[in-house]
């Protein structure tokens, strides 16, 4: 701290000042402050020796402030109504009204899934200022250990001692081809079907491409990454738009995408990756963080993977749905009745017709005439 040569002068004592000011005589600032008049003349004499300048000129009828004392008293009551205001506003910190939160993630997270939670945590706290900083893990991870963000929310890797996380789910890793690409006949695809393939990727220092490039390496397969993007948006994008083929994690795909591209398991090997939320360990977390950060986590736990009924149709037999092409958004999870449910409705669907089209057929034989 730079600040040198403060005068020791309590709030207490600038507000005698300014009473006396204000009221024009001893008695009425006495009176006001609850301060015994010795006491209030000793108050005042003190801080006149700390300022070294007379501020009140007295005499036995009454009390004229100096000019330097309207000089002070102008300071003083700037200094006790910004005071005012300054613990007003610690208060609404406290009870989660007011704040600043810097929230590093990557873009995907950010237009998918923080619009909702960030949606019902304004109800109730509007005052709060939100800050979003977008990047792939090695970016996120340097918001965070810098202190420059409260928290982010990433694909996790090693981190340093210095940060902790909160693992709050894993996904499986898909390859998404274009519509019309062969290997989007395919319900699964391998790692060495992509050999000589175009592929989208991201940086070489983000996470994913360490695990994409790690399982290829050693399974002595070579990777054709031609082009390189910031993010899994940009994959997705270019995916759609039928430049190449790109491998991003299950979460990251949602509706609109699935209407123009094809989503297949990543397989031999399968990899997933570990979403987390990190913060740096010595950094003084707010109340209006620390909710928010409940909420996300309460969230993205929630999520699972849902089965599409219109997306069933290209999966093959209904044996081959845990593994076979599905929508991915990220959907509220649903209890195992309910889920039993759905599967015992699509189930009766796809054998409801068949069975229809069997008994028919007996009914034609067995109407037959004999003879």
């Amino acid at each position: 701290m730079q600040l040198k040569n403060l005068p020791d002068i309590s709030a207490r004592e600038l507000l005698a000042v300014v009473a006396i000011a204000e009221y024009g005589s001893f008695i009425g600032a006495s009176s006001f402050l609850k301060m015994s008049l010795p006491t209030l003349s000793r108050t005042i004499k003190r801080v006149e020796r700390v300022v070294g300048v007379v501020l009140f000129e007295r005499s036995t009828r009454r009390v004229e402030i100096t000019a330097a004392g309207r000089q002070f008293v102008a300071v003083a009551q700037r200094f006790l109504s910004d005071l005012q205001i300054s613990l007003q506003n610690l208060g609404d910190v406290a009870t989660e009204q007011r704040g600043n939160i810097i929230i590093a993630t990557f873009p995907v997270f950010a237009h998918e899934t923080l619009p909702a939670v960030l949606r019902e945590y304004r109800l109730t706290r509007p005052q709060v200022q939100i800050q979003l900083r977008e990047g792939h893990f090695a970016q996120v991870l340097e918001d965070v250990a810098n202190g420059l963000a409260d928290f982010g929310i990433t694909y996790v890797d090693t981190l340093p001692d210095s940060v902790q996380r909160v693992h709050l789910r894993r996904e499986p890793l898909y390859v998404v081809v274009p519509h019309d690409h062969p290997a989007g006949r395919k319900n699964r695809i391998a790692l060495a079907d992509l050999q000589n393939q175009p592929m989208i990727s991201l940086p070489p220092d983000a996470y994913t491409r360490r695990v994409i490039d790690g399982a290829a390496a050693a399974g002595g397969l070579w990777l054709q990454h031609t082009l390189i993007v910031p993010g899994f948006l940009d994959i997705l994008n270019l995916a759609s738009a039928g430049v190449g083929i790109g491998i991003v994690p299950g979460g990251v795909i949602s509706d609109r995408f699935l209407t123009r591209l094809k989503a297949r398991p990543l397989v031999k090997p399968a990899l997933n990756l570990s979403m987390g939320l990190i913060a740096l360990r010595t950094r003084h977390v707010t109340p209006a963080a620390s909710t928010l950060m409940k909420m996300l986590v309460e969230t993205v736990r929630a999520q699972h993977f849902n089965i599409r009924t219109q997306y069933l149709s290209t999966a093959g037999s209904l044996d081959d749905l845990p593994h076979g092409p599905y929508e991915l958004m990220w959907r509220p999870a649903v209890s195992q009745p309910e889920s039993a449910a759905r599967t015992a409705k699509v189930v009766a669907l796809e054998t409801k017709r068949p069975r229809r089209r069997a008994a028919r057929g007996q009914g034609r034989r067995g109407d037959a005439p004999s003879s």
